[in-house]
C-alpha cells in the first residue's frame, strides 16, 4: 500500500520544480523589462 501513494509525491514534487523554474525565469525577464524600461524613461 505504501508504494501506491510513494510515486505521487514524486510526481507533485517534479511539478512544483518545474512550476519553480518557470516562475524563476519569468521573474527574471520581468526584472531586465523593468530595468531597461527605467533606463530608457530616464530614472
Amino acid at each position: 500500500m505504501a508504494s501506491t501513494f510513494s510515486g505521487a509525491g514524486d510526481a507533485a514534487r517534479a511539478v512544483s520544480e518545474s512550476e519553480v523554474e518557470k516562475l524563476h525565469a519569468k521573474n527574471g525577464q520581468l526584472v531586465v523589462e523593468r530595468d531597461f524600461l527605467a533606463k530608457a524613461f530616464g530614472r
